[in-house]
């Protein structure tokens, strides 16, 4: 049986996995800015496995609007740049044999729009998340009351915890999501 310092503990490391990978779906939306996070994570076909960019390539942004991706092993660029294609980023990788450029055209403010769209969405699913760890963990305080393993006292201020808890992590999902808006709209 778990103590309530384990749920209240079990919540928060939840919530705050939550926030991070709210954090990460983040960082691979594309705004006009250039950032390396936009490509590393994509997979490629490489000796015939399927390995992530950032393994075989050296991924830079010498200036905001440009990617440069140098390739451990030159003869790695055509898998890398047919990769970058068909991830569909709104993007055109230009191979000229030694590395990939991929310039990062300025975003149209109907495009910023749809953008903001999809972080929205992506923040409100990320709440429901934090509100399904508030309610399993709710549920797991009243049935160790129920077990006499602790008082209703304690019983209060853990619910009171994870409230707040809860509270914290919607909070934060907030400002991030206001960050997001603001470089998408900026850049």
């Amino acid at each position: 049986m778990e103590s309530l310092d384990d749920v209240l503990l079990e919540t928060e490391d939840k919530m705050s996995k939550s926030l991070e990978f709210l954090q990460q779906q983040f960082a691979g939306l594309r705004t006009g800015k250039a950032s390396a996070n936009l490509v590393d994570h994509i997979t490629v076909a490489y000796y015939g496995a399927q390995v992530r960019l950032r393994e075989i390539a050296n991924i830079s942004t010498p200036d905001m609007r440009l990617i440069v991706i140098n390739a451990y092993d030159p003869t790695a660029l055509p898998a890398i740049e047919k990769a970058i294609s068909a991830a569909n980023l709104g993007v055109t990788p230009l191979n000229d044999g030694r590395v990939i450029r991929i310039p990062i055209p300025e975003l149209s403010e109907e495009r910023r729009r749809e953008l903001s769209k999809v972080a929205k969405q992506m923040t409100e699913k990320a709440r429901v998340v934090i509100r399904g760890n508030r309610q399993e963990a709710n549920e797991l305080i009243k049935r160790l009351l129920k077990d006499s393993s602790i008082t209703e006292d304690e019983k209060d201020h853990a619910l009171k915890e994870i409230q707040k808890y809860t509270d914290d992590f919607i909070k934060k999902m907030d400002q991030v999501l206001e960050a997001k808006e603001k470089e998408m709209m900026t850049f």
